[in-house]
């Protein structure tokens, strides 16, 4: 009775290893893969995906709460979904109504680029001077602000915060920028 016991257990815990084995991807999903920033988008999200609240909160398998808006940008009725976290907005969804998502705001400091930039990388980590990489931002709302496209995309940029007392519309120093930090990750298709 024993060794009959002592088998089947046997049996058991190889059944239960090997279906681990092969089903670890989908666990791995499960468990949670960390959002990246890359060339195509945010983990599933990109330039084909549709601007539907639906659609987002598949790619983003239910990491934020989402709600949505719109807003008018340059004469054009845009649709706007923020995915919510504390309270907080951590991530901007942009695109036209019934269109694709054009653009992601990253504002959640848990989220990097496959390149290991992440909100609050300074400046000076990634460049050594704003010429020909950076430019004011038109947004008023976060100023003082510059906006650098970043060395490895077309595609993804980095909004820099930091103090500066300088004339409005310019650009500071590079040795003021050096220790401006990124603020928000733009992605744009």
């Amino acid at each position: 009775m024993a060794a009959s016991s002592l088998v089947g257990c046997s049996l058991l815990l190889t059944a239960c290893a090997g279906t681990l084995r092969a089903s670890w991807p989908a666990l791995s999903g499960w468990f949670g893969n960390p959002l990246s920033v890359s060339e195509q988008g945010i983990g599933e999200i990109n330039q084909q995906t549709d601007m539907t609240q639906s659609a987002i909160e598949k790619g983003l398998e239910g990491k934020y709460r989402l709600r949505s808006g719109m807003e008018m940008q340059n004469g054009k009725l845009v649709s706007v979904i923020q995915g919510m976290e504390d309270g907080q907005v951590k991530l901007e969804f942009h695109g036209l109504v019934k269109g694709k998502v054009n653009r992601i705001d990253v504002l959640d400091d848990g989220v990097k680029t496959v390149w290991g930039t992440k909100i609050g990388t300074p400046f000076s980590d990634l460049y050594n001077q704003a010429f020909g990489k950076c430019q004011r931002t038109q947004d008023v709302t976060v100023q003082p602000a510059v906006i650098c496209t970043a060395p490895q995309s077309q595609h993804v940029s980095y909004v820099f915060t930091g103090t500066w007392d300088g004339p409005e519309g310019l650009i500071p120093s590079d040795d003021v920028l050096k220790g401006w930090k990124i603020s928000r990750i733009v992605w744009k298709s």
